[in-house]
């Protein structure tokens, strides 16, 4: 099947930026007329960016899928917390089944963000908009082709039919993306923000396509690297470096309350890395953006009793969301990445240290704190799928703050931005494409300037992968993990380095389709052209 590539037009005209379309003579291209822009397209296009917040913030729906899947998230069943019918088991031991209902979420999710964004190119919307609603789609489809390795859309001509949509596939999908990120750069602002699409998120998501590339065409065996794509992905990433990104001292400035600049007096400083961010704000809107729950955040990981503040105490926590030893054991003891440390706004209010979380708890008097039944409360490496023991259950399992609470607004509009692209990830992308183009030289002064910026000691060699150790901490592999856990990269990771079957804690061996989500039933009744993946 032949599809159409896409053009564009100099700054007037867009020829259906966002989609390629099946060889049928449809009427794709859509020109945008000087001095268009029209309040709808600016009014859906906001609603666009909404569309992310529950689909990237909550506990359990992309995030779950990226990284509950993988080796460093897991959410125990503890006595009768947790339980839920064994959904979120099933996704670290790799045993869901075609009716996983988180699954179902995300592809509705997506498939409402990428709707909203062909909307607005049908609305005459200014090149810029236009631009903007491009990207946006080009996230959703991503996110299709990296979960689902399908991606149904609509072109503008056929925005609102109710047609079934077509559907590209992994090949098809990996032109469009290309074509359309390439397109738009020229046309988006250089810098945006950074809560709107601008050239560097563009630029990044274009080295996430072209590094995952192979994985995409063949999940289960990913073929070499291309030279020609890994050139694009250095030179992509140089310009990026040109943006005035600067990797922050305290790495969880990145996270905390004040990364966006508004929650003064928590943490260093604000992040100087974010490229892509949502924007939270501790009010309800931003600009038209609303407030997302990034309290899911440490909600998820905190134990109930995490904060003994009047009317807090006992509902601090969901006690769920923890990691394994072999993660935590990974870390080098200068690493500033593994956390357990204090972080001024945080720890002097409740006690709580950021990062990876283990040993005895204490509150912002240095009391101990304690479990519901009066136990110490610790966090024990020690941790398993269905927690047994009464006396352990609460406490078992390392937890994770990245994103430290926002102690002013703990439950409702916290000021943390959650960020989806990051300036630390360019580099270690930089990395791995001199890697694939044998100039571990240049790689490994790369790691090496990221690792000092953490406290980390140099490394004297640096490979992809040790497929024999997944922690090896010469490999990029390791430092990936290291920089970006809990920050929803992980499975595709694994699955681009060619080691997601592996055994891992609590995981065992396990069925290539799990390389891939299940189509839901209830899409694949809507739309005959979608496929259900193999093994469902």
């Amino acid at each position: 099947m032949n599809f159409n590539k896409i053009s564009i037009i100099g700054l007037l005209s867009l020829s259906m930026l966002g989609c390629t379309k099946l060889n049928e003579h449809l009427n794709d291209e859509f020109v945008i007329a000087p001095g268009g822009g029209g309040g709808s397209a600016a009014g859906l296009l906001l609603n666009t960016y909404n569309d992310m917040a529950g689909l990237f913030h909550g506990q359990d729906q992309l995030f779950s899928l990226e990284e509950n899947t993988s080796d460093e998230c897991l959410v125990p069943t503890r006595g009768g917390d947790w339980d839920d019918n064994g959904v979120w088991r099933v996704l670290h031991a790799h045993a869901w089944d075609a009716t996983h209902g988180q699954s179902a979420t995300v592809f509705t999710g997506l498939g409402t963000m990428e709707s909203d964004a062909t909307t607005v190119l049908a609305l005459n919307p200014t090149p810029e908009q236009a631009a903007e609603a491009t990207f946006l789609r080009s996230m959703a489809q991503f996110y299709f082709l990296d979960l689902y390795g399908q991606v149904p859309y609509r072109t503008v001509a056929n925005y609102n039919t109710v047609d079934a949509s077509p559907v590209m596939k992994p090949a098809d999908a990996i032109d469009t993306l290309v074509t359309n990120l390439t397109g738009i750069i020229p046309l988006l602002p250089a810098a945006n923000g950074p809560y709107k699409a601008s050239a560097d998120a563009a630029r990044f998501l274009l080295m996430k396509v072209l590094l995952n590339k192979q994985a995409f065409l063949n999940k289960q065996t990913p073929g070499t690297a291309d030279a020609g794509d890994m050139a694009q992905v250095i030179a992509l990433g140089n310009a990026i470096k040109n943006g005035g990104y600067v990797l922050n001292a305290n790495y969880f400035d990145n996270f905390g309350p004040n990364n966006g600049g508004f929650a003064p007096g928590v943490g260093t400083g604000k992040s100087t890395e974010m490229i892509f961010a949502y924007p939270n704000n501790g009010t309800s809107t931003n600009a038209g953006i609303g407030n997302a729950g990034i309290d899911a955040r440490w909600m998820m990981t905190l134990h109930y009793n995490s904060w003994d503040a009047p009317g807090v105490y006992g509902g601090a926590g969901w006690n769920g969301f923890s990691t394994v030893a072999d993660f935590y054991n990974a870390f080098d003891a200068t690493d500033s990445r593994r956390g357990n440390v204090a972080y001024p706004g945080v720890t002097n209010v409740s006690g709580l240290k950021v990062g990876l979380l283990e040993g005895q708890q204490y509150n912002e008097a240095g009391n101990k704190e304690m479990d519901r039944k009066g136990n110490p409360l610790i966090f024990a490496p020690t941790v398993d799928l269905v927690e047994s023991n009464v006396n352990t259950l609460e406490g078992d399992g390392i937890r994770i703050i990245k994103y430290s609470p926002d102690y002013a607004h703990y439950t409702s509009t916290a000021s943390n931005q959650l960020i989806f692209f990051r300036y630390a990830d360019v580099l270690l992308m930089i990395a791995e494409a001199q890697l694939q183009t044998n100039n571990a030289a240049g790689a490994l002064a790369t790691i090496n300037g990221l690792r000092g910026s953490r406290g980390a000691p140099a490394l004297t060699s640096l490979s992809l992968v040790n497929k024999g150790n997944l922690y090896d901490g010469t490999t990029l592999l390791a430092e990936r993990q290291k920089e970006l856990y809990w920050e929803s990269w992980r499975r595709q990771d694994l699955i681009r380095y060619g080691v997601f079957l592996q055994p891992w804690a609590l995981k065992a061996a396990d069925d290539p389709k799990f390389l891939l989500f299940p189509i839901p039933a209830t899409q694949l009744v809507a739309n005959p052209n979608l496929k259900q993946n193999p093994g469902y």
